[in-house]
């Protein structure tokens, strides 16, 4: 294994410390807890805040989507760990601006339990919530079952969408419904080449040997639906994009935004090889692109491989995505 850390049991906490030592007009932590950041500027009365969080080993997901038009806060866990449940609500108390807050996050098991045990505790500090969850995985469970699917990428639609809707000025109600809506039109689905190395134990996420390949891998090294030989990057993005078109039933008319993301270790090359594949499906669909974001979203340390993002459009979404937005790790200037 060969890393650039110091003690791995510091990790996290040192990630952290430079994240805040490098932006500290961004974010700031509100307390003494390095594992809470937040916006710089908040709280922000009269708007409502969004809570986002998960494991450390993802960035620039969960906590580099922490700003103007993003997300309000976030709750930072160890590697592939769940932050605890009072790191949750402090993330929130920091944010509340007396409308609510917003909890958005990947629906994963450790998450969903404390991130409902914080939203009972702020139920004493008389702080409403509501959750919407990140399952935009289609490898991780069929279409009737998509409300248990895995968040991946795909979540930074979401971000985006949810977080300038509470930049205009929008209740929790209306936040959370356009959160959900995002969420329940958009696909993705992935494609692993090497494993992560967990800094803690030095040991691989997965095994897979060399010249192959998992479709439909989890960005914890989860099991995909397909291993085998490695194929070229057409029908890489073939295989993937068959999966995700199929889940939104795309349709000649339908617009769409496109994330092609990479899981750490991928060249950008790369991830343009697959987005053109892409592009030429969609069109030779029928469909519209309105929307393209290729690069690193949501990765898994220094895993290779890459993911492919669909979100089905309507007029309202397409708006709040061109909204303006700003994070240490992601700018949109506006459209």
């Amino acid at each position: 294994m060969k890393k650039i850390i110091n003690d791995p049991a510091d990790f996290v906490d040192e990630m952290v410390e430079g994240i805040l030592l490098a932006h500290p007009d961004e974010v700031k932590t509100p307390g003494e807890d390095k594992r809470v950041l937040v916006r710089a500027d908040a709280p922000l009365t009269g708007k409502v805040g969004i809570i986002t969080g998960g494991g450390s080993g993802h960035l620039p997901l969960f906590k580099g989507y922490v700003g103007k038009g993003l997300c309000s806060g976030v709750a930072i866990g160890n590697v592939f760990s769940s932050p605890s449940v009072q790191q949750i609500a402090d993330a929130a108390k920091a944010v509340d601006g007396g409308r609510g807050v917003l909890f958005l996050y990947g629906n994963y098991g450790g998450d969903v339990f404390n991130f409902d045990l914080a939203s009972d505790m702020l139920e004493l500090d008389d702080i409403e919530t509501k959750t919407v969850l990140g399952r935009d995985d289609v490898a991780s469970q069929p279409k009737d079952r998509k409300l248990d699917r895995r968040g991946v990428a795909g979540i930074f639609f979401a971000y985006k969408a949810a977080g300038a809707a509470a930049e205009r000025g929008d209740d929790l109600e209306r936040v959370a419904e356009i959160a959900e809506r995002v969420v329940d039109n958009t696909a993705t689905m992935g494609v692993g080449l090497s494993p992560t190395i967990l800094p803690t134990t030095g040991a691989p996420s997965f095994e897979l040997p060399d010249g192959e390949m998992e479709i439909g891998i989890g960005i914890h090294g989860e099991p995909g639906i397909h291993r085998g030989a490695l194929t070229t990057a057409d029908e890489i993005a073939d295989s993937i994009f068959d999966a995700v078109s199929a889940d939104l039933d795309l349709a000649s008319g339908d617009r769409v935004a496109v994330l092609v993301n990479g899981l750490g270790a991928t060249p950008l090359e790369e991830l343009y090889l697959l987005y053109r594949r892409v592009h030429q499906r969609l069109e030779g669909l029928g469909v519209k692109i309105e929307r393209r974001y290729i690069g690193e979203y949501a990765t898994s340390l220094e895993m290779a491989g890459a993911s492919i993002s669909l979100l089905k459009l309507d007029d309202e979404m397409l708006d709040l995505l061109d909204a303006p937005a700003r994070s240490p790790f992601f700018e949109e200037v506006g459209r």
